[in-house]
């Protein structure tokens, strides 16, 4: 979704993606001079198929992104998960956040081969290499601390949170050196879940959602995307999202560094060590039992280190830091 991402071009008139009427429909939202010049299939996503589209026009090129779902999982959920997209990209145009602009939207694929979302490309590029960590994780935590900042109308709120796992649906790992680490995170997650202050969530928020550009002093943030899971909840479950990303990628340290960048940041998270506890145990039992879900991306973008043994003692050790420190 960024310029720079990793791409295989092909000719745009050839029709073996699976997306001819895909293309009229996008054909028909652009000017009468415009035309798709190449299609450029992206690496990294997981839920859909990403597409750039280079479009000259009359003295103008430009690029957008076309995002759509193939899997019949999402393609069954595509008419919530689209329709909140869009709604979200509106909302998010008349403020800070650098989100993508809506360009049009296909949820119920009327028009489409596949529910298709058509959108702005944003500069930069998603960077999970070891380079630059403290400075990407202080800047990861100074977004989150404007994301959960934003004041939304009553009507224009999202649906509220949706946990993506339970106590009775944790995938345990079956060769554990540890499992009573596992035992003792499942427990955490069985009482009711605490009271907090509803705040706006984008809900999957990790590195491999956001886009950088610039080195050193001068890295920023220039995107945040996919917000297909945005939300109303409580704003440690989004820290615990991303911490937990971040100690897959770069250590436990990093990952448990996190929630003092966020506070440090201007953010309010839970007082209650044991109510902090169960968000961050929650989200990293949805990763269980060896983050297989974020690695199959994560390797397409360059980290072939990530594999399922590493992630999952990662996982299991992150686990073990945030019982020992909040437990």
């Amino acid at each position: 979704m960024a310029e720079g991402e990793s791409a295989a071009v092909v000719e745009a008139g050839i029709d073996s993606l699976g997306w001819s009427n895909t293309r009229l429909w996008v054909e028909r939202s652009l000017r009468p001079e415009d035309r798709i010049r190449a299609v450029a299939t992206l690496r990294g996503g997981w839920s859909s198929q990403m597409r750039r589209l280079d479009v000259e026009g009359d003295g103008e090129s430009y690029s957008l992104v076309l995002r759509s779902f193939v899997k019949p999982f999402y393609v069954k959920h595509a008419l919530g998960l689209l329709t909140r997209e869009a709604d979200i990209l509106q909302l998010l145009a008349n403020t800070n956040v650098p989100a993508a602009r809506l360009h049009g939207v296909d949820a119920a694929a009327q028009h489409c081969d596949h529910p298709s979302l058509l959108m702005s490309l944003l500069p930069g590029s998603v960077r999970l290499d070891e380079e630059d960590v403290e400075r990407k994780t202080e800047l990861l935590a100074r977004q989150l601390v404007e994301i959960h900042g934003l004041r939304v109308p009553d009507g224009a709120r999202p649906r509220t949170y949706e946990a993506w796992t339970s106590s009775e649906r944790v995938r345990l790992p079956e060769h554990s050196e540890h499992p009573d680490v596992w035992q003792r995170a499942v427990e955490v997650i069985r009482r009711r879940p605490p009271a907090y202050p509803p705040c706006f969530l984008h809900r999957d928020f990790h590195p491999g959602n956001v886009l950088f550009a610039g080195e050193g002093d001068g890295l920023a943030i220039t995107g945040v995307v996919d917000w297909v899971e945005t939300s109303w909840g409580p704003a440690d479950l989004d820290v615990a999202h991303c911490s937990t990303a971040l100690a897959l990628l770069h250590g436990v340290r990093v990952g448990m560094r996190l929630a003092d960048q966020y506070i440090a940041a201007g953010g309010t998270l839970s007082d209650a060590p044991a109510d902090h506890l169960y968000w961050r145990a929650l989200d990293a039992l949805a990763f269980a039992p060896d983050a297989e879900k974020v690695a199959v991306p994560w390797r397409e973008l360059g980290r072939t280190d990530l594999t399922p043994a590493v992630l999952a003692e990662r996982l299991e050790e992150y686990l073990q830091a945030v019982l020992s420190q909040y437990g």
